[in-house]
Order: C-alpha cells, then structure tokens, then sequence
C-alpha cells in the first residue's frame, strides 16, 4: 500500500516569539490546561489496561500477559473487570485511586490503514475520512483559533514541545515549539540468539544454524527499522520522564495548551509483561506524567487535563516473536485534577464483553468511543464550546460526552 504523508511544509514559529507573547499573557492557575499526549507507533494497551475478567486474553497471550490480581506480578485491581499494569503501582495508580486519573478502552478511529503514518496523520487532522482532508490546518490549531477568536477570553498561548510543529498544531493560529530533549532508543536483544549458535559451534549443523540466524536477524533489522520509523524522531518514554517536570513548569507560568509525543511503542518483537521492554517504557511515561502533575501545582493541576492517546490498538492475540502487531481499537487515558466524579476513578465510554466473538476482523479491538467524538465533548465541557463551535475543530464529528470533567 502507497503511503500518504500529510506532513506540509509549514515552519516553526521561532520560540522567542511565544515566550514573548506568553510573558505579556500568562494564564492564571485556574486557566483551563490542556496536554496531549502521543504515543506514536501504537502502544499495546492490552498491557496497559487489562482485561483481567476475560478468560480469553490469557489464552491469547500465552508469554506476554498480564497475570490477575493477587497472582505474582498481576495487574494493579482497578475494578472486578479490569487491571492495570504493575509498572503503574508508584505513578498512575495513586492518581486514579484519587479520581484524578480515568481509562476510555475501545477508542481510537475508524481509519483502517494499520499503517502509523496514515492513521497518525487522519488523527492530527481530525477531519471526516469520509470527506477530502485538508492539509491546511489540524485539530489543535482549529481549537487554539477558536479559543483566541472569542470575546471576553484571555488569548491562548500553545506550545509544542516537539523538534517539528506537529501536523494537530499546524494552521492559522501562530505556535511556537521547541524540543526539550532527544534521548536515544534501544535495539533488540540478541543475546538469545548468540547463545543457540554457541551450542551448535564446531558441529556439522553449525553453517545452518547461523545461515538461519542470519535471515532472522535480517529481518528483525526489517522491523526494528519499521519501530523505530513508527515514532517519527519523538522523544523516547525515558525521555520525556526526564523533561516532564520542566514542561509542567512551562504549561503552569507560560502555556495552557500543549502537545507532546513520545516514541517507541511499536512492539512487534520480544514485548514481554510485567517486565521487559513494553513495561520499562510504561514505567518511564507514568513517572513523568505523575511529575508533570506534581509539578505544576495544585491550582493548576485542578483545572489541567492531559489526554494519553495512539494512532491505534495492537492485535489481540501475541504474534511469533513474543510480540504484538498492528491494531485497531486502543485505550485513552485520561488525567487531571478536573475530572468528574463521574469519570474519576473509573473505565468509562462504551464498552462490550472481551471476547473471541466480539474482535474486530477476528484480532483487535472494535472502536466504540471515537476519538472526534470523545475529545469534542471534552472540548465542550472545558471550554464552554456550543455545537457550532465544536464542529469548527470536528467538522461532522457526532459528539459523545462522556462528562469527563
């Protein structure tokens, strides 16, 4: 399949400009903050909020699930039908134990490419599928454009804590962005490998042997490239653990609107559990976002909402390599000291039984909670926005309004 990049030309704001600007209008500690943050390259959200009801995901993931509560190293009990990961317990637990924390399973969108690049790039644009895409402007510049535009509302200041200004920033509305780190990504372990070739050394299966791990390493190569692809440039989940809390210190005194994005997430080899490489990775997002949200202080984080999303899900069922593939429904997060008592604390939006029968094309996921759909309604309720208006960041979007805040 051909790739549709989205991606324009558009350049940077230069960073001086929006420092200047959001010196001279500092939102006030109550001001309405919102953070999005992407994870790019689809993480397996399976691992994150788990299933611990269904019997089916245990056997679907018969290396890489996440044993239930109470066994060893099981997930964290949320409710009597779902977990969390145990790499969670220091981070986001204690946020949704005190109902600043709440998990939408069965979202995303209902683009079917599996391909990172074309779902990423449908989602920051946030427009119809069913109607031709503009490139000219994506749904968090629509939304800076509204908010500045109204009358009696002190001027937005956006920040994208990117090295690009990303394609959800790009319109109209003037945003500056600035990366805050570029920290490195990992390889995959061949340890195993090496050792296998060790035992059959100086015998006559030595050649095919390592003629066989040749091939393989090739195309681990293959995906690992793809992987790494996947993130285009974001910063790495250790990454933004380390720049959290200078970024909530950023979006407590200068900017009330923001994005980040953070790489790494595309799992297709040696995934693992509760520990390995997919629960380093959580372990690092969750620390910096309980940071971020120590960080910006009480006031602040009153009136804050940070939004956890991906361009999709990944398969069900573990693959081959101890890995997952290409999805399609996933699971949002949503933290903040704004949410409702009816979203607080809870696994909200639509949800169905997890079952074999009830799979999207026999392997993912359905979508249920749309993510147009979920993010206009939490729009409306920050913002004060009427229909009209959240129409002008989600054009033909039917709003679900799951009273998140």
């Amino acid at each position: 399949m051909q790739r549709r990049h989205f991606l324009s030309a558009a350049a940077s704001v230069p960073l001086a400009f929006s420092l200047a600007r959001a010196r001279a209008a500092a939102p006030r500690s109550d001001t309405p903050r919102f953070l999005l943050v992407f994870l790019r390259g689809a993480y397996d959200s399976n691992s994150l909020l788990v299933p611990t009801h269904s019997d089916f995901y245990y056997a679907a993931r018969p290396t890489i699930a996440i044993a239930r509560p109470g066994e060893a190293n099981g997930a964290l009990p949320l409710d009597a039908r779902w977990g969390l990961h145990p790499a969670m317990e220091g981070s986001i637990l204690p946020l949704f134990q005190s109902r600043q924390a709440c998990f939408v399973p069965f979202a995303g969108t209902d683009d079917l490419s599996r391909s990172h690049f074309e779902t990423q790039d449908s989602i920051e644009l946030g427009q119809p599928l069913d109607a031709h895409q503009s490139l000219r402007t994506g749904f968090m510049n629509r939304l800076a454009q509204l908010l500045q535009g109204r009358s009696g509302t002190a001027p937005m200041t956006p920040m994208a804590f990117t090295a690009q200004l990303p394609l959800c920033m790009r319109g109209p509305a003037r945003i500056a962005n600035t990366a805050l780190a570029d920290i490195g990504k990992g390889s995959v372990d061949a340890n195993r490998s090496r050792t296998i070739a060790a035992m059959y050394a100086g015998t006559p299966l030595a050649p095919a042997v390592n003629e066989g791990f040749a091939v393989r390493d090739a195309v681990l190569r293959g995906m690992q490239e793809e992987m790494d692809k996947a993130g285009r440039d974001a910063i790495s989940a250790r990454g933004f653990s380390l720049v959290a809390q200078r970024m909530a210190t950023l979006m407590r005194d200068q900017f009330d609107l923001g994005f980040i994005d953070v790489g790494g997430w595309d799992t297709h080899v040696n995934q693992g559990g509760a520990s390995g490489n997919l629960a380093n990775r959580l372990d690092d997002l969750g620390r910096g976002l309980a940071a971020f949200a120590q960080e910006i202080g009480p006031e602040p984080w009153r009136h804050t909402v940070v939004a956890v999303i991906s361009e999709f899900g990944r398969t069900f069922r573990e693959n081959g390599n101890k890995g997952t593939d290409h999805g399609h429904g996933t699971a949002y997060w949503l933290l903040g000291g704004s949410l409702s008592a009816q979203a607080g604390g809870r696994i909200v939006g639509e949800q169905m039984e997890v079952s074999e029968a009830n799979l999207f094309q026999n392997r993912d996921y359905p979508v249920l909670n749309e993510y147009r759909s979920v993010l206009g309604g939490l729009f409306a309720r920050m913002y004060g926005l009427t229909p009209a208006q959240v129409q002008q960041v989600f054009p033909q979007a039917v709003v679900k309004d799951l009273r998140l805040v």
